[in-house]
């Protein structure tokens, strides 16, 4: 059997980094952080459990990218979705609903997260990362700041203590009265964004399947790649089949 091309070796790696990160979302979603392993996660993206040690330094490094990279996806679909505009104060309406919107439904999973920049490390500087803090900053420069460098850092602390405040265990605020107090300081009008309780999905179901967020296939794949089982991790330089 001829070898894999290199782009079909790349493909398959993103495709296994991509499972890998839906697969510690839902775990931690559903049992915590302490209660899920590295191997549980590997087993629930359908790869081999030394791929996770390829892609991730450890476990929290791998819980904050996939972390990171549902809430710039929610970021995305929320402020692309229709009807589109333009205007800078429906996007950071739209934005700040769509963060406390993952703290609402994902608490387990935020509270967790929230954990997590409170260790050492802080935040994973990652291509996820990367991605969340670009389109905040594209919301405050949107939005009219005349100092996005000193904005941009105010509006991820007030989102940071919005999601703090609403995932405290025992005592949560209402995601209606941090959204009142976020929209006060951004001067945004209530019914602008997606007040809580609005119904977004535009069959009026919710949508808790999360793989949109994920591109984990495709379906105009070459026939090459589709003929292999995409589990199966990719051979990398240096490395025996």
């Amino acid at each position: 059997m001829s070898p894999r091309s290199a782009s079909v070796n790349e493909e398959l790696r993103r495709r296994s980094r991509e499972r890998l990160l839906q697969a510690a979302v839902e775990l931690v979603s559903e049992r915590g952080y302490e209660a899920t392993t590295l191997a549980d996660i590997a087993d629930r993206a359908g790869s081999a459990r030394g791929l996770v040690s390829y892609y991730f330094p450890g476990k929290r490094q791998l819980v904050q990218s996939a972390v990171h990279r549902l809430m710039h996806r929610s970021l995305e679909e929320a402020l692309e979705s229709e009807p589109p505009t333009q205007d800078g104060r429906e996007r950071m309406a739209r934005a700040i609903d769509a963060i406390l919107g993952l703290a609402r439904d994902r608490p387990v999973l935020m509270r967790q997260h929230m954990a997590g920049l409170l260790q050492a490390e802080g935040f994973v500087q990652c291509p996820e990362q990367k991605r969340l803090a670009e389109l905040l900053r594209d919301t405050v420069a949107r939005h009219g700041s005349r100092d996005v460098d000193g904005d941009y850092p105010m509006l991820r602390s007030l989102l940071m203590g919005a999601v703090y405040a609403m995932v405290l265990p025992n005592v949560p605020m209402p995601i209606g009265t941090l959204r009142a107090e976020l929209f006060k300081r951004y001067r945004l009008d209530p019914e602008l964004g997606v007040p809580p309780g609005a119904v977004s999905a535009a069959d009026g179901t919710p949508r808790t399947d999360l793989s949109r967020f994920f591109a984990t296939g495709d379906e105009s794949e070459p026939a090459t790649q589709a003929a292999r089982p995409v589990t199966e991790p990719a051979v990398e330089p240096g490395q025996s089949k």
